[in-house]
């Protein structure tokens, strides 16, 4: 066999795997209409930032119903966060885990519809080490299958 049918076919298998790994599907983060959620969003803004806290990272995100949504963030040991999830008035049950880089669980929190809290899940953390954090909020629906979820993390200021 000469060198040439081994290269087509080499050549023919390569093409093969570059279009099964680019229809792959990536799951990416889009933004969501935050207008139910605005006057909840700045009335806890108001309250932390006038507590000394900053804001780090917020964000509205499409999300699908019992489906986590991961967010990747860095802290630095010792510092306060706080950490504040808003799901869909309309959803019957709210959580959020939260791991450590070693995939330990050091979060779990859980709301279920009618609870006081509602619609919100709110807590703060101390870092053990200066790494990333996964945080998973998830809200499961039952008449919907595309709901609006709302994150905000923020740093207590040390003056």
């Amino acid at each position: 066999m000469s060198v040439y049918p081994k290269k087509i076919v080499f050549a023919l298998l390569a093409i093969c795997l570059c279009l099964k790994l680019s229809a792959q599907e990536v799951i990416r983060q889009e933004s969501c209409d935050i207008t139910p959620f605005k006057s909840e969003i700045d009335s806890l803004k108001n309250v932390f930032t006038s507590n000394g806290y900053i804001v780090l990272r917020e964000a509205s995100m499409t999300m699908q119903s019992e489906y986590e949504m991961p967010i990747v963030v860095p802290m630095n040991q010792g510092s306060l966060y706080q950490f504040v999830f808003i799901g869909e008035p309309t959803s019957r049950l709210y959580e959020v885990r939260m791991f450590d880089w070693n995939e330990k669980q050091v979060v779990f929190k859980q709301n279920r519809w009618g609870d006081v809290d509602g619609n919100i899940i709110s807590y703060a953390y101390i870092p053990q080490f200066s790494e990333y954090h996964m945080i998973k909020p998830v809200q499961v629906n039952k008449t919907k299958k595309k709901l609006c979820g709302y994150v905000l993390l923020m740093k207590k200021v040390v003056k």
